[in-house]
């Protein structure tokens, strides 16, 4: 990336034996928000906690705006940090506790009132100044840690999984309200999460993180669509793996025979020998049960089992001793287990995995 504000080059982090970071690249762009998505002790918190300063590399580089950090205190990097457990100081008030990195960088007083007003209304906690934390709920806590982080203005705010002590309808609302503010101040954020559908719904960009390394990198769409492994197809969302071997190759597709027994197509750049064994990667929401469309993927099968999910049902259909996960519109034919039928998907709708 040639335009790069933050610059992570072959940067490797071991404590003893154990390899947390290994020879990793990553270049993100000013204004961008990358989430770095990945299982526990992938190697994604610790980066992000190289890059605040928290931690040391063990080798390489890490720069931002040009300039090397690696070697500077936390303090020096001017970045704000927002934790899950969201560190406020329990005896101050809101608004002591978001003026704190402003009196630490001797901001004068006038300065800090109209600053740390700006903040909590950005967060809409305005009328909360003069309440001690353990007056406020989970996600109100989490804003006041969101506007100490804003507040003196830094270049950067890292985030390390901060929703994840919220219940569901709250973490959603915060995803969408610090998506709206990273989109209002043209912030550089770069968040850490192990939530697939916080970061398909908030990021430009997501990093895949596995052993140490990124499987993969791209937009959520990229990520989702066209995962270039198995890994990443199976860690983000739901996905369907077919095995088989090459049948024919050209013209953009290849044919490929299951081993199941059956025959289907693939619309792939990938290059292929015939012969060689292939994972096809199929998504439950790309396959439809017994459907009139032409598609040139076919295969009979026998439904397993229904599971109702309220706005769709979750079918499970065996062929050939291979077991297919469908997600299927409430609204099609009613199917029973037992049902002999026909699921379909195109070559536009499936990906070869390494």
């Amino acid at each position: 990336m040639t335009n790069a504000f933050i610059q992570f080059e072959k940067v490797s982090k071991s404590f003893g034996i154990m390899t947390v970071v290994d020879n990793l690249d990553l270049a993100i762009a000013k204004g961008e928000f990358v989430s770095m998505l990945g299982p526990s002790g992938s190697g994604k918190t610790t980066l992000l906690m190289m890059l605040a300063g928290f931690e040391k590399p063990t080798s390489g580089a890490i720069a931002v705006g040009g300039k090397r950090v690696d070697g500077l205190p936390p303090y020096k990097r001017n970045m704000g940090v927002v934790f899950q457990n969201y560190a406020l100081f329990p005896h101050m008030t809101v608004a002591e506790n978001v003026s704190f990195p402003l009196k630490m960088r001797g901001v004068s007083r006038s300065g800090i009132v109209e600053r740390v007003g700006k903040a909590l209304d950005m967060v809409q906690l305005g009328a909360f100044q003069d309440r001690k934390p353990i007056q406020l709920s989970g996600g109100q806590q989490q804003r006041v840690a969101l506007a100490r982080s804003l507040v003196f203005e830094p270049e950067v705010v890292l985030m390390d999984e901060p929703l994840g002590a919220l219940d569901k309808k709250l973490r959603e609302q915060m995803q969408l309200d610090i998506r709206d503010i990273h989109r209002r101040l043209g912030l550089t954020i770069v968040f850490v999460t192990h939530d697939q559908t916080e970061a398909l719904t908030m990021s430009d960009r997501i990093a895949i993180f596995n052993h140490g390394k990124i499987e993969q990198i791209g937009t959520p769409a990229q990520i989702y669509d066209s995962p270039q492994t198995q890994f990443v197809a199976e860690f983000i969302g739901e996905t369907n793996l077919l095995t088989g071997k090459v049948k024919s190759a050209g013209n953009g597709v290849l044919g490929v025979h299951l081993e199941s027994g059956a025959n289907i197509e693939v619309r792939t750049s990938t290059i292929a020998d015939v012969g060689k064994p292939v994972k096809v990667s199929v998504r439950p929401e790309r396959v439809e049960i017994n459907s009139d469309a032409p598609a040139s993927n076919r295969l009979r099968a026998t439904v397993a089992d229904i599971v109702y999910h309220g706005d769709h049902l979750q079918v499970r259909i065996r062929n050939q001793g291979k077991d297919l996960i469908v997600k299927a519109n409430r609204k099609s034919s009613p199917l029973s287990v037992g049902d002999e039928v026909v699921a379909s998907f195109s070559p536009e709708q499936c990906w070869i995995v390494a």
